[in-house]
């Protein structure tokens, strides 16, 4: 009984707080992607990426997260596909090296479950998204899981031949997993 009140104490304590967390643990955390070419799921992920994130559970619409990619980071699977997706006709990573995402509100859902409102930028574009995702405390840390359909096409990912909806699908699976700890 003693072990589960301490378990609760902690949550409690935990959620009643403003969380501020600036370090990513690069080597806990991931990004990764499913997308479709010709019905087929293709798993990719990328090795770099920074994400900041602050929340105080009683103004949660306060909140802020910053994640930034490095979009020639990506590993779609082969080298020969690496070299066509850091290319122009999709991410073009010659002239747009980063993607990110700045959230300057998150809304509350309730069991440790919110939602960030904010512009996610790709390739000169932008366009404001509800990226969900669960914040678990964890220690000295905090994970943040999550995902979002990227609806490609509206950020000119796959331009020309690879435009077509049935050969690559226009929808991509993002999922995310961040360990950050407090700021410093």
């Amino acid at each position: 009984m003693k072990k589960i009140l301490l378990i609760a104490s902690l949550a409690v304590a935990f959620s009643a707080q403003a969380v501020q967390l600036g370090q990513l643990a690069a080597d806990k955390s991931q990004i990764t992607f499913v997308s479709k070419q010709m019905g087929v799921p293709v798993n990719g992920r990328f090795k770099k990426f920074d994400a900041a994130f602050s929340l105080d559970s009683a103004k949660p619409e306060a909140g802020q997260a910053r994640v930034e990619v490095d979009l020639a980071s990506i590993d779609a699977g082969s080298a020969e596909a690496d070299v066509e997706v850091k290319g122009k006709g999709w991410f073009n990573t010659a002239a747009f090296p980063k993607a990110t995402f700045d959230s300057a509100m998150v809304k509350s859902l309730g069991n440790g479950r919110y939602e960030a409102h904010g512009p996610l930028k790709i390739k000169g574009i932008s366009r404001d998204m509800v990226i969900p995702f669960m914040l678990k405390n964890d220690g000295a840390g905090a994970w943040l899981e999550g995902g979002f359909v990227l609806p490609r096409m509206q950020f000119k990912i796959g331009e020309g031949e690879w435009s077509d909806t049935a050969t690559v699908a226009d929808e991509v699976q993002v999922r995310f997993k961040l360990f950050l700890t407090p700021k410093k």
